[in-house]
């Protein structure tokens, strides 16, 4: 599970993220949207250890990822909108690297390989070097990659680039799977149709502050939109506000 306190970024001047609080349960599938700059991948590099907060925690399967980021971090699969990788090697070795850099036993490695790699279609680039592999071909080896060690929580950062539907299907089916399996699964994405259709719960972000949290049905009630309101409707009816309390984070309006 995935347990957000208090938790706020400064650059500067500039407060990007701002006391936001948040429990994800085990094996929800959770969608974390907001316009740009609204704080999402702010909030991601927190949650994966990559910046250190100016103030609150966040704790992955119960390990505060700045006091115990090594505990983490081992239950963390983290696939970035661009993934970096050793572009001189080739799949099948970036796979081995990470098996050991998350000490997954050998003979465990050898069988999830291949399984990952015929799963992600990565088998007839399995021994090309990654430099002269195709964007989309690279996304789909840094899922392979990030779900080798079997993570407990997965934090993904729009998922679909650079993906064609084939292989979007692929994802999409994956991330449902490995969430009724009991995977806790944090969604970053712009594509309010991939939330509407997986996500068990949705966040939307605004200007650093949480505004609302709930279900597609809670939000229209919430928002008094009609049943047949779209998730892009109320996207927009959330964010396109500005009469929020002073005092509000999450969800907190004027009558």
């Amino acid at each position: 599970m995935i347990e957000i306190s208090r938790l706020s970024m400064r650059y500067g001047d500039l407060l990007a993220l701002d006391g936001l609080d948040l429990v994800i349960p085990q094996g929800e599938l959770f969608a974390f949207l907001g316009p740009n700059a609204a704080g999402k991948t702010t909030t991601i590099k927190l949650l994966t250890g990559l910046i250190e907060p100016t103030e609150g925690c966040s704790r992955i399967c119960g390990y505060d990822i700045q006091k115990d980021p090594l505990e983490a971090k081992k239950r963390i699969g983290y696939i970035p909108d661009v993934a970096e990788f050793y572009d001189k090697l080739t799949p099948i070795e970036f796979m081995g690297f990470i098996a050991e850099l998350f000490q997954v036993p050998h003979e465990t490695a050898k069988e999830r390989t291949p399984e990952l790699m015929e799963r992600f279609s990565l088998v007839p680039y399995a021994r090309q070097r990654i430099e002269n592999l195709s964007h989309g071909t690279r996304q789909r080896l840094a899922f392979a990659s990030a779900l080798l060690h079997e993570p407990k929580v997965i934090i993904i950062d729009e998922p679909m680039v650079g993906l064609d539907p084939k292989n979007a299907r692929v994802v999409k089916e994956e991330l449902k799977a490995r969430s009724e399996a009991g995977v806790t699964v944090f969604l970053s994405t712009h594509l309010l149709n991939v939330a509407e259709e997986l996500a068990d719960r949705i966040g939307i972000i605004h200007q650093g502050r949480l505004r609302v949290v709930g279900t597609v049905d809670e939000i229209r009630t919430q928002f008094g939109g009609s049943k047949g309101a779209s998730l892009e409707e109320l996207f927009l009816e959330v964010t396109e506000r500005e009469d929020w309390k002073e005092s509000g984070t999450a969800a907190e309006k004027k009558p």
